[in-house]
């Protein structure tokens, strides 16, 4: 990855080797996309998502420090931006306690309202910690409940518990809306604020009061924060019908994705067995290189992957490599409402070129590409900006949409409280006819 979007950790650490590489133009190969699953994507790892940026010579004073005015030279003549400033010298003329004022602060704050005036909520910023802690989780150790949450019409809403997390264990749903965090009402808050009142200290415990479609009353559920460690891919085998099926469980597409999904793809080569379940399930997405990559293991070279249609009427096509590594074996993937976007291209593209059937229940409907930049002197801080949408090969939209499985299967509350699986289960019969 280039400084220009660079999500590595601020430790040095080596990129996972990649044995196949997307079909990408000169364009593509200079960046690297994250798609965000779900509406914001916010592993409770701690720290809200900002950051700031200073240049120009022209500033304020505030409680004797320096504001400095952000790109001053460069804003645009149809906004007067002095009214900003003008704004902040009466809060620090007139505001009871001036001296507990941060100037650091103003500045984020002004960056955040200024992003989130673009109304996307995919469109966010990130501060110096954030983008070292967002850095930490892709790398896949981080702390906290093992979450994704975001922002929906209704409120805070859970995207994804991640596996073996203290939110898988203790029964989060996708679409489980937070209503209270700790008792404090999360009507207002964004997903960043959320996140900041939700993480802690490894071993503390927070209390989520959530409410589940279907369901008549709100509930509690008290979680214990703890030190997480996840790789992104699982690989296991079942037996059906005295055949062997291998299962494998893409929980993200992260910095890990590439390298472990391409042993897996080993074994699975060694041990041929009847098939392949492929679980997407609550994956939330990541970066939109790694999905083609995985897609191309089960395509012929140059088949189209997926599009990416940008607002000034370009289009972007990603084409497999041909490493076509599971092309022979039979294949089911199973998603669900906590599927989105990195999940949904990938579904869609074995979906539509004709390699899978999907099974489960519709998936998230993230159809939206951003872009992470990072930015600033030490290049320690990122914007993320919603640069495209993205469609399947067969020529759907899935913004907002979702994919529809090929045969539906539910997962309800009693099956996950009782540890029933009828979708994986399934999933098993399919490929082991």
């Amino acid at each position: 990855m280039d400084n220009q979007e660079n999500i590595n950790s601020s430790q040095p650490h080596t990129e996972p080797h990649t044995e196949t590489k997307p079909t990408l133009n000169p364009q593509q190969h200079a960046t690297r996309k994250w798609i965000l699953g779900g509406l914001i994507l916010f592993i409770i790892i701690g720290g809200s998502f900002r950051l700031g940026y200073v240049s120009g010579a022209k500033g304020l004073t505030l409680d004797g420090k320096s504001l400095t005015v952000i790109n001053k030279g460069d804003v645009p003549k149809v906004a007067d931006y002095n009214l900003l400033w003008d704004a902040i010298k009466i809060v620090q003329s007139k505001y009871i306690d001036s001296s507990s004022i941060d100037p650091q602060k103003i500045l984020y704050g002004a960056i955040r309202g200024a992003i989130a005036a673009a109304g996307d909520e995919y469109t966010q910023y990130f501060d110096p910690t954030a983008y070292s802690d967002f850095k930490t989780e892709l790398q896949g150790s981080f702390s906290g409940i093992g979450a994704e949450i975001g922002e929906s019409p209704d409120g805070i809403v859970i995207i994804a518990p991640l596996e073996d997390t203290p939110a898988a264990k203790a029964g989060l749903m996708p679409k489980d809306l937070v209503l209270k965090i700790n008792g404090e009402a999360t009507s207002g808050m964004t997903a960043e604020q959320a996140a900041n009142k939700i993480r802690g200290a490894e071993g503390s415990q927070v209390t989520l009061t959530l409410f589940r479609a279907g369901g008549e009353d709100s509930f509690d559920v008290t979680l214990t924060r703890q030190k997480i460690a996840i790789k992104s891919v699982k690989l296991t085998y079942s037996e059906v019908n005295g055949k062997k099926i291998a299962v494998i469980k893409i929980s993200k597409f992260g910095d890990d994705t590439e390298q472990l999904f391409n042993d897996a793809v080993k074994d699975v080569q060694k041990n041929n067995p009847a098939g392949v379940v492929l679980d997407l399930r609550n994956d939330p997405g990541g970066y939109l290189q790694t999905s083609v990559a995985v897609a191309s293991q089960w395509l012929e070279k140059d088949k189209l992957i997926v599009k990416e249609a940008h607002s000034d009427s370009d289009v972007i096509s990603y084409n497999s490599d041909g490493s076509n590594g599971l092309g022979k074996f039979k294949t089911v993937v199973l998603i669900n409402g906590g599927s989105a976007s990195a999940a949904e291209i990938l579904a869609g593209a074995l979906k539509d070129d004709g390699v899978a059937q999907l099974i489960g229940e519709k998936s998230f409907g993230k159809g939206s590409v951003q872009e992470l930049i990072a930015f600033g002197p030490d290049k320690d801080m990122a914007v993320k900006v919603t640069v495209a949408k993205w469609i399947t090969p067969g020529g759907k939209n899935l913004n907002k949409d979702g994919l529809d499985p090929d045969i539906k299967v539910d997962l309800t509350p009693d099956d996950a409280k009782n540890k029933r699986d009828p979708q994986m289960d399934r999933a098993l019969q399919e490929v082991g006819k």
